[in-house]
């Protein structure tokens, strides 16, 4: 199915599960593309247990990165025009997690819609919620 008009979407479709590369290379660029040098938590999983986590990180930024992905993935029309996001816990390089979204409201006069975020790692712990609204084209 198609989504290109806001009338294509319905409250309570579910876009996903989708599986990014969460792969430690891909991270490690994520971070250094961004600035974020400093330290090991982006590069090594054994120097990021040295500095206390459980293991190289998923950069946030990249996290958010792979939300947006998804919507643009099943609504390549939608204009992301607010994303909000709170990071629970830790998302690890090189482990497996899905992305997923639920439309939780919709103004047709608008264009607009709400989408429920989620990223779950492979224990189906949520590691990052958020919403975004979208407008779709006129």
């Amino acid at each position: 199915m198609s989504i290109e008009r806001i009338a294509d979407i319905g409250f309570g479709m579910e876009f996903g599960p989708w599986s990014p590369d969460t792969a430690l290379g891909v991270a490690s660029e994520a971070a250094r593309s961004v600035g974020w040098v400093g330290g090991q938590r982006f590069t090594s999983h054994e120097g990021a247990r040295e500095e206390g986590l459980p293991g190289a990180l998923v950069p946030g930024i990249l996290g958010m990165g792979f939300l947006c992905a998804l919507i643009h993935r099943h609504i390549p029309a939608a204009r992301i025009e607010h994303i909000d996001t709170v990071f629970r816990a830790p998302l690890i390089a090189d482990e497996p997690c899905e992305v997923s979204a639920v439309v939780t409201d919709i103004d047709e006069d608008e264009r607009r819609a709400e989408l429920d975020l989620h990223v779950r790692n492979a224990a189906g712990e949520t590691r990052i919620f958020g919403n975004a609204t979208i407008r779709m084209p006129a």
